[in-house]
């Protein structure tokens, strides 16, 4: 007896494309990014930080850094790009 519940090669991709996301959306750690071994522990803000201070110190997590600064460069002319018809550009 010949059985039907046989995966057809879509299936199996689905199954392997399903697995492969799994597994990498796994990757890496939730949390704050680790410091080389090299580096100092940063030292904790002062206490007589203000807000205005704080906005003031560069940082990869502070949005309004540098935000009522001048564009460091003027905009560059439009080039095409293969997908544009597509995405309304």
């Amino acid at each position: 007896m010949i059985s039907k519940n046989r995966l057809t090669p879509s299936g199996w991709a689905i199954i392997v494309l399903g697995a492969a996301t799994l597994a990498l959306g796994g990757c890496g750690r939730k949390g704050p990014l680790d410091l080389p071994p090299t580096a100092n522990a940063a030292p904790a803000a002062a206490p007589g930080d203000t807000e205005r201070e704080r906005a003031a110190q560069p940082s990869v997590f502070n949005p309004t850094y540098g935000s009522d600064a001048a564009p460091a460069a003027s905009k560059g002319n439009k080039r095409s790009f293969v997908l544009d018809p597509l995405l309304g550009n």
